[in-house]
């Protein structure tokens, strides 16, 4: 970037530029010298002037995507255009727009081009309670299908009528990356647009089992306890990591007790029915039916590639119609690597100056089986695990000093450690709410074992052998 070329603008060109439309086309005459036309088409042509006062040029994007992508790969190629067309004091100002109806969102990424280090600083109103909500999940971007046709539909009759309906509390499963966060979000985003002084709040149960023990050990317990009573809607992601964890299920069921009687909204999430969550206390599996319970199931064809049409559009991308079915045939159970793919699609098109052709999206396909993970969790660790040692399971999470048993935990935690992408302190914690320094002596003890004993080193290369090839 540092032979960049511009053309030369003589200091009474500066008297002509009166408004945000001229100074931006004068911006993008530098910036289609520096870039390749399909850069130039795909990431700078979509952007819209708002306005220019006291030398900040305001413009907007498409979308949040757009300004990652911008921000991290043109930096130095922007900073030099606005010096150059407005001065060393001029600023850019980006809006990311909302993408279907156009409307500017409260959050302003502002970034003063006069220094490229400096940190973007985020304008928002702050409410009166984090709702973690992701403003991007939406009903008009989540795709309907056969496989997830109930869940949208209950979707939307608790938007319209929060803890007023039958299906409460509303339980989603379904397998990784088919949408289910994307819809329940999707719900606490349209409540609070419908009903802005509803009480919203959205968490995974990782999150809810780590706020619960900080309450604990500050002696804040009824606080804690007391916020989550106090919510309209809770809705709870991965409801199933809450699995040995006896006190926080304690808690959850008495949260739960109360918000149910109070006609309050409650929306879980989970990789299983609400039955088949094995470890779990009986008094909420029970619990978590009396409302509705939905499944969504992996997309079919003509879904997957709406999907793909549909991100596509959103990304200002122009694709077609044969290179989205191929993608959509290649990859047919995960809506994420599905999203993930065509992202390193364009990746692999704009970086390398490529057209987006039918061989450049089987490289792309080609190379995301190859870097395809292996999707293994926690629990799924700890049944192979203990189904190898013939151990219970739940014998692992309690306090006991038995030799096999703290073997069985040590080697769960070391292959929790190696297989995923868990913190000490979430693995900590679903071993019975133990924490970080246990698992960093769980890890070491096990890697002393594997290196000094040939029969050990045998058993856990035959566990992750077993891990690998069952959950692959």
């Amino acid at each position: 970037m540092d032979n960049l070329k511009f053309i030369n603008l003589e200091p009474a060109d500066q008297s002509l530029i009166l408004d945000a439309n001229s100074v931006w086309k004068r911006c993008l005459t530098h910036i289609k010298e520096n870039v390749t036309l399909m850069t130039y088409n795909t990431w700078f042509l979509p952007i819209r002037p708002v306005s220019l006062e006291d030398g900040n040029l305001k413009v907007q994007l498409p979308n949040q995507f757009f300004w990652e992508w911008i921000d991290e790969h043109f930096s130095t190629i922007v900073k030099k255009t606005i010096n150059l067309v407005l001065g060393e004091s001029g600023k850019l100002s980006y809006i990311i727009s909302d993408e279907k109806e156009q409307k500017e969102e409260e959050v302003v990424r502002q970034s003063r081009i006069v220094e490229v280090a400096k940190p973007v600083v985020i304008e928002s109103k702050i409410p009166k309670h984090e709702t973690n909500l992701n403003p991007r999940y939406k009903f008009d971007n989540f795709i309907k299908g056969e496989g997830n046709q109930l869940a949208r539909a209950a979707a939307g009759a608790i938007s319209d009528n929060p803890g007023g309906t039958s299906f409460n509390p509303f339980f989603v499963y379904g397998g990784v990356g088919l949408g289910k966060t994307h819809l329940i979000q999707s719900i606490g985003n349209t409540i609070l647009e419908k009903f802005p002084d509803k009480k919203v709040i959205y968490l995974s149960s990782d999150s809810f089992t780590v706020e619960f023990v900080e309450a604990i050990q500050s002696n804040r317990v009824n606080e804690f306890s007391g916020f989550y009573r106090n919510m309209d809607v809770l809705i709870i992601d991965d409801i199933q990591f809450l699995i040995g964890k006896e006190k926080t299920q304690d808690l959850f069921f008495h949260i739960f007790n109360t918000l149910h009687q109070s006609r309050k909204q409650i929306i879980l999430s989970s990789d299983k029915p609400p039955k088949e969550l094995k470890g779990l206390d009986e008094r909420l599996t029970s619990r978590f039916q009396w409302g509705l319970s939905a499944d969504i199931q992996p997309p079919e064809l003509e879904m997957r590639i709406a999907i793909l049409k549909n991100k596509a559009e959103d990304y200002g991308m122009r694709v077609s119609t044969e290179i989205l079915e191929f993608i959509a045939a290649s990859i047919t159970s995960n809506i994420r690597e599905l999203e993930g793919c065509l992202i390193k699609l364009l990746a692999n098109a704009s970086l390398n100056s490529k057209e987006i052709t039918i061989e450049l999206a089987k490289k792309t396909v080609k190379e995301i089986a190859t870097d395809r993970k292996i999707n293994i969790t926690i629990d799924d660790i700890s049944k192979a695990v203990c189904q190898y040692l013939n151990i219970a399971e739940n014998k692992i999470r309690e306090k006991t000093r038995k030799k096999e048993i703290v073997l069985a935990r040590q080697l769960a935690m070391y292959f929790s450690k190696e297989l995923t992408k868990s913190s000490l302190k979430t693995i900590g914690l679903h071993f019975g709410g133990r924490d970080h320094s246990t698992v960093i002596h769980a890890c070491s003890s096990i890697e002393l074992m594997r290196n000094n004993d040939n029969y050990m080193r045998d058993l856990i290369d035959s566990i992750r052998n077993k891990i690998e090839l069952n959950y692959s």
